[in-house]
């Protein structure tokens, strides 16, 4: 066991109101062991604490849960709903922080993977809930690039009326040799060129007359961490895909990350038998043939 290790992430999550129980945040960790090959569809134990003032400090409160890693290697889980072991995490006073998040996990043994990161940010309802009010708090963002949440990782966060939203990438490539469409040589038009609206772009492109596959249809047969509503990004969200590609790989690393010289096709249709599509290594945007195979990663939005 002493040959493993894992990436940790911390996903926080602002769960409305303050009188929702029980409490919790929502975690993700990737298992890797030491030639940096995931730990797939095996089921781990993992000792979660949260440590109160420094990396070394006190326990404040600690829970065991036992995931299952999935295809990727990653496992999903809410602290403050496993087994305690000691502490309640309802009476983590939030205000109190620095608060650190320490890991260790096992398959099968003693706890030997262990990680400890930062928590450097709090639920907004967690925080209120022992602190009051929370003095610029609207303004502020929950979530980050390169975050581990709903079964992908986000390369763009926003805000619209005051609510947070953001864009999720696919945790891997959907395809590295996959045609834009069957139909290669007839054009959709206005409603698959939006160049923002990927969603609204692939529902056009599985419509057209005559479709049988296509780089859309993948994207929408694709299903990860729960979640179905996956789309061909069009050109504008492959742009924030390329943007985050750092995070991404930083993350993911460079097998489950985007391949910096692949084209990645977007939804967003040019010309009869062209489509727009992006090289994330240099973030060339240009036209490839709707026949001809490219990269696909499926998108969704928060």
């Amino acid at each position: 066991m002493k040959n493993l290790f894992f990436n940790l992430f911390i996903l926080i999550l602002c769960f409305g109101a303050f009188a929702q129980a029980p409490q919790k945040m929502s975690y993700q960790a990737v298992i890797r062991n030491s030639t940096n090959n995931l730990v797939a569809n095996t089921t781990v134990n993992i000792r979660i604490s949260v440590l109160q003032g420094s990396i070394n400090g006190n326990s404040i409160y600690v829970e065991t849960q036992t995931p299952t890693t999935n295809a990727n290697g990653l496992v999903t889980l809410e602290i403050g709903t496993g087994k305690i072991v000691t502490g309640t995490f309802d009476g983590i006073n939030w205000a109190n922080g620095p608060y650190f998040i320490k890991t260790e996990t096992a398959i099968n043994g003693n706890y030997s993977i262990i990680g400890t990161s930062q928590l450097m940010s709090v639920p907004y309802a967690l925080y209120a809930k022992t602190a009051g009010s929370v003095s610029g708090s609207s303004t502020g963002f929950t979530h980050f690039i390169g975050e581990l949440f709903q079964g992908g990782i986000i390369v763009s966060v926003w805000k619209k009326d005051g609510v947070e939203h953001g864009l999720i990438a696919s945790l891997t490539d959907l395809s590295s040799s996959q045609v834009w469409s069957n139909v290669s040589a007839v054009l959709i038009g206005t409603n698959a060129q939006s160049s923002r609206n990927g969603l609204a772009n692939s529902t056009s492109i599985m419509s057209q007359l005559g479709h049988n596959y296509s780089a859309a249809s993948l994207c929408d047969n694709y299903t990860s961490g729960g979640y179905s509503d996956w789309y061909l990004p069009a050109i504008w969200e492959l742009n924030q895909c390329y943007n985050a590609a750092l995070s991404v790989n930083e993350v993911l690393g460079d097998v489950n990350g985007f391949q910096t010289t692949n084209l990645y096709w977007s939804s967003t249709e040019n010309t009869n038998n062209g489509s727009w599509c992006q090289r994330i290594g240099n973030g060339a945007i240009l036209t490839s043939q709707k026949a001809t195979p490219q990269s696909v990663r499926a998108v969704r939005r928060f």
